[in-house]
C-alpha cells in the first residue's frame, strides 16, 4: 500500500509499470536479463492537492497547483490500476449508523472464495488462477463478450473515454463482478459498472 502517492518521486512510481502489466520485474545487466516473480495488489491514496482541504471549498491551491499535484501520477501508471475510487468525507449519518445492515467479514469472505474458485475452474486449463492474469486478447476473441454486454466499452473507446489497455482492464474486473453475483459470464451490466469504477472524476 501507497499512502500519499503522489508525493513519491516520478521514477519510483513509473518503475511500477512493468511488474503490474507482467507480473514480472526484469533487471538487466551486463550479463542478460534475470525476471523476479512480482505479482501482487497494489493500493495507492493521494490527497485531491497539497493542501489537503476537508471540503473542496475550503482549498487554497490553484488549478495550475492541482493539475500538477496529481500529474505526477502519469497516464500510463493509472492505465494500470483497475479501480479508482474517490473518498467523500464522512456526513454526521456516519456517527448515528448502527451498522445493522452490514455483512459480516465471514460473508464477505465466503463470496470472494466462491468467486475466486469460479475463476480458478474457468482459466486453470489455460494455466491461469485469477481474472487478473488473463491477458486481454484472450478476453477479446476466445472469451469475447455478446455484442450487448460489449456495447458501454466500445461506447468509451469510440469516444476516447478509455485506452485498449483500459479496456482489457475493464474486462478482467467485469468479469470479477460476475464472479461475486455467481454469474457465468458478465453482461451489460457488469461492464457498465466496472467503467464507473474507472471514472476520473476524482482527479
Amino acid at each position: 500500500m501507497s499512502d500519499e502517492c503522489a508525493e513519491m518521486g516520478p521514477r519510483s512510481l513509473e518503475a511500477l509499470r512493468t511488474p503490474l502489466e507482467e507480473g514480472q520485474i526484469r533487471l538487466a545487466r551486463r550479463d542478460g536479463v534475470v525476471k523476479y516473480p512480482s505479482r501482487f495488489l497494489l493500493v495507492m491514496a493521494a490527497n485531491p492537492c497539497p493542501c489537503a482541504p476537508a471540503r473542496d471549498s475550503d482549498c487554497t491551491c490553484t488549478a495550475t497547483i492541482r493539475r500538477r499535484y496529481l500529474g505526477r501520477l502519469s497516464g500510463p501508471l493509472l492505465d494500470r490500476v483497475d479501480l479508482w475510487v474517490r473518498m467523500e468525507p464522512p456526513g454526521t449519518g456516519a456517527l448515528h449508523a448502527d451498522g445493522g445492515a452490514e455483512e459480516s467479514s465471514a460473508t464477505v469472505r465466503a463470496r470472494v472464495r466462491a468467486a475466486r474458485e469460479a475463476a480458478a475452474a474457468r482459466w486453470g486449463a489455460e494455466g491461469w488462477l485469477t481474472n487478473s492474469e488473463v491477458p486481454g486478447v484472450v478476453l477479446r476473441r476466445r472469451f469475447r463478450l455478446p455484442a450487448k454486454a460489449l456495447r458501454p466499452v466500445e461506447a468509451y473507446l469510440r469516444a476516447g473515454e478509455i485506452t485498449a489497455r483500459g479496456a482489457d482492464r475493464c474486462l478482467r474486473v467485469s468479469w470479477s463482478l460476475a464472479d461475486l453475483l455467481g454469474l457465468d459470464a458478465p453482461g451489460e451490466a457488469e461492464v457498465t459498472q466496472a467503467l464507473q469504477f474507472r471514472d476520473k472524476g476524482w482527479k
